[in-house]
């Protein structure tokens, strides 16, 4: 279930103020960040972020096509092993 449009998109407000003050400073480093649930705003638009994922921290540098998404959804947390032996046995060569 989505959030009431009544409320407006869910952006903490600390992780927001740390935005305008490194685009006032005109700061590249980037900015480390937990809330994976904090919706994209335009004024995030350029800043990069330091994204936890629940091990490790991923660089996510914010474009126009990412507004109104979650920060979240571009900091994968499975990785991927490779299929099981089984199946490539099963392939024929």
């Amino acid at each position: 279930m989505s959030r009431s449009l009544k409320k407006g998109p869910y952006v903490d407000e600390r992780l927001f103020r740390k935005v305008i003050v490194a685009r006032n400073t005109s700061s590249h480093i980037p900015i480390r960040v937990w809330d994976r649930a904090c919706t994209i705003v335009p004024e995030f638009v350029g800043t990069t972020f330091d994204v936890h994922n629940g091990k490790t921290f991923h660089k996510v540098y914010v474009t126009e096509e990412m507004v109104g998404h979650k920060l979240g959804e571009f900091a994968p947390t499975r990785t991927f092993r490779a299929h099981t032996a089984r199946a490539a046995a099963a392939k024929p060569a």
